[in-house]
């Protein structure tokens, strides 16, 4: 006798058929209804996963993910993949499993593959006295398009070779095309991969991403003693501005920290903003200039002379007169501030001045100052609403480094400015960058970074014009002379202190 289906589950359904009592169309029927069952439901969680994905949109990448697993848990051959080499292969270490690289091309054919060929000598030998020693492929920017250039080398009696000009040792790249790359991705701050669509596009420049990454590595081994001597000539600046800001290496929060002089300029991406890092680049007993920065804590008491920003402490009244516009003492107190701090610049611009007159000057700033500030801090109580506590410890601050003598050094000394404007500049596409998530992986690539980074910026604050001729000229000159720019100023500073030193024995 058959039991009608639709009247028993799937328990009683397994042992009426055991007993027989069910035959092989109804087992049919049921696989059917069953496989129905299941595309409708396939197609309603399909039509949920759609709707959710506008709330929570990782949805459909989970979902994704978990459909290429059961892809690959059914694969299309199954004896190749339960076998002893697959099973060997999937218990290789990831990080192992490296593509197979076509491998160097040996120097001759890259030689063959030249545009033009050029014979290097070494300066003050015949030629005819010259044997060829080596020949380099060397690719060039030269009327604004590369070009592959074989170089074929002669060394003199001596066996000793002449460096190729404008070309780093054991490089196949101009220098010409290490500064252009420099400038596209530390300076400008795009991508590397843009980086090389740039060249490839307008001089027609075939370079590879990890090409460009090594050209960079190679570019800042070859400046790293430039960098150091930049590190030596801030050291002993008569004044230094400096300013911070947020950096990234890797997952790591860090800083990066910009510190410039009169014609140096020195920039730490992924250091620390500690004391640590500031006696590595001021060291305590070697600085003895003025400091220009903010109020931050770092800062605080480091220096013999200092000189407190005044855009961070207008900015903070600006603040709190347009937040609170019916708080009229907010306004009253920023007109005061402004005029103040006008009336400082001119005095700091009175060329008449001596430095008698600019102390009494001095003086008279730092009584105004006291007598605007000095009843916000008395009438402070401590129920105060937040804006107001903001205000009060804005005026007592200003007390403070009026105290300390740090708000008008620039008027002592003209050549101090009265803020570190400029350091917020030169920190303004670093910033963005980060913001943008294009910082450093690795604490390497950070190191490389600031090495190129500050001779960039140091050889923009030294040249009339700062463009590719005037850079690759004053770069060229120094591998011809084999001394650098900054390494002269370096050599004419301790000139300066011997003769000082000897002066006063």
């Amino acid at each position: 006798m058959a039991i009608p289906l639709s009247d028993i589950d799937l328990r009683h359904l397994r042992a009426a058929a055991r007993l027989g009592q069910v035959s092989v169309e109804q087992l049919l029927d049921v696989i059917d209804q069953q496989e129905q069952t299941i595309i409708r439901l396939h197609k309603d969680n399909q039509r949920l996963i759609q709707r959710l994905a506008s709330y929570e949109p990782e949805i459909l990448r989970e979902t994704a993910n978990r459909e290429a697993a059961n892809r690959d848990l059914a694969p299309q051959n199954p004896s190749a993949s339960y076998g002893l080499d697959a099973e060997n292969k999937r218990r290789r270490p990831k990080h192992r499993r490296k593509k197979k690289s076509p491998g160097r091309r040996p120097t001759e054919l890259k030689f063959a593959d030249a545009e033009c060929y050029r014979d290097v000598h070494p300066h003050g030998v015949a030629h005819a006295a010259c044997r060829l020693v080596r020949e380099r492929a060397v690719w060039r920017l030269e009327d604004g398009r590369a070009k592959l250039v074989g170089y074929r080398i002669y060394a003199g009696p001596g066996g000793k070779e002449p460096p190729i000009a404008g070309v780093t040792p054991r490089c196949e790249y101009g220098l010409e095309i290490l500064v252009v790359l420099a400038f596209l991705v530390y300076i400008i701050g795009i991508s590397l991969d843009k980086a090389c669509a740039v060249l490839c596009f307008f001089c027609q420049l075939p370079l590879h991403k990890s090409q460009a990454d090594a050209l960079l590595r190679q570019l800042a081994q070859h400046w790293e003693g430039e960098f150091d001597v930049l590190c030596a000539l801030i050291a002993h600046a008569a004044i230094v501005a400096m300013d911070e800001t947020g950096w990234k290496v890797g997952n790591t929060n860090c800083s990066l920290w910009a510190f410039a002089s009169q014609l140096q300029r020195i920039f730490l991406f992924g250091c620390h903003k500690d004391d640590a890092t500031l006696d590595q680049i001021l060291p305590p007993d070697i600085f003895d200039g003025i400091g220009i920065s903010d109020d931050a804590a770092v800062y605080s008491g480091r220096f013999r002379r200092g000189q407190k920003c005044w855009a961070h402490l207008l900015r903070k009244a600006i603040r709190l007169a347009l937040l609170y516009p019916r708080q009229k003492s907010y306004q009253r107190f920023l007109d005061h501030l402004l005029e103040l701090y006008r009336d400082a610049k001119r005095a700091a611009d009175d060329g008449r001045l001596g430095d008698q007159g600019r102390q009494q000057r001095v003086a008279e700033l730092d009584g105004r100052l006291g007598q605007l500030c000095r009843p916000i801090v008395d009438a402070a109580r401590p129920d105060m609403k937040p804006h107001e506590r903001d205000f009060a410890n804005l005026a007592e601050e200003l007390i403070r480094l009026s105290l300390a003598a740090e708000l008008f050094t620039f008027v002592l000394v003209p050549e101090v400015t009265p803020t570190n404007n400029g350091m917020e500049r030169q920190l303004r596409n670093p910033a963005l960058e980060r913001k943008a998530g294009r910082t450093n992986k690795t604490a390497r690539g950070a190191q490389r970074r600031s090495i190129i980074v500050s001779v960039m910026e140091s050889l923009r604050a030294n040249l009339a014009t700062f463009n590719l001729a005037t850079v690759l000229a004053e770069v060229g000159r120094w591998m011809d002379e084999g001394i650098s720019l900054f390494k002269r100023q370096w050599q004419a500073l301790l000139d300066t202190q011997r003769t000082a030193a000897s002066d006063t024995t």
